[in-house]
């Protein structure tokens, strides 16, 4: 899991869909394209956003919901705070000692 995530997160455009998704949460795949292209001039193809969200959510970054004929994703940022749980920083005071 966590190869998948630091793969989904090397690529920038990902890392700008995520950030458009902790903007503005349950976006579909047209508004998505519509950010990316007016926000940040990406001229990426539906086809490619689509599979920069695959990637994603494979990651478990990206979750979707269907309702009717759309289909919304959201960020899910429990896999960020798994890695970053993984190297706890250390307490800056230090240890305690214990004088005999």
């Amino acid at each position: 899991m966590a190869d998948e995530l630091f793969r989904a997160l090397a690529d920038p455009t990902r890392r700008t869909i995520l950030d458009e998704l902790a903007e503005k949460s349950g976006q579909t795949l047209f508004e998505i394209c519509s950010r990316l292209t007016m926000k940040h001039q990406r001229g990426i193809s539906r086809q490619g956003v689509s599979q920069h969200l695959a990637v994603l959510e494979a990651a478990g970054l990206v979750e979707t919901r269907r309702e009717g004929r759309y289909k919304f994703h959201d960020l899910n940022t429990a896999p960020l705070r798994q890695i970053a749980e993984r190297w706890p920083t250390p307490d800056p005071s230090g240890p305690e000692e214990s004088t005999p």
